[in-house]
């Protein structure tokens, strides 16, 4: 069964997109990015193309 998150389907606020600039700047891996935002993967996909930021992908 997938992971529920609170934020299903909630604007991103500009705390939270401050948030995923710096966590995408450390290098952190999606998986971790969407654990400490609490939301989506394909939320923090979707959000990181909009805002043209690379995600590393840790094989």
């Amino acid at each position: 069964m997938a992971e529920r998150f609170e934020r299903h389907r909630q604007a991103w606020t500009t705390d939270e997109i401050q948030k995923l600039h710096l966590l995408v700047g450390k290098g952190m891996s999606l998986n971790a990015i969407s654990k400490a935002m609490t939301r989506s993967k394909e939320s923090i996909q979707t959000r990181a193309k909009i805002d043209k930021l690379k995600i590393t992908k840790l094989h």
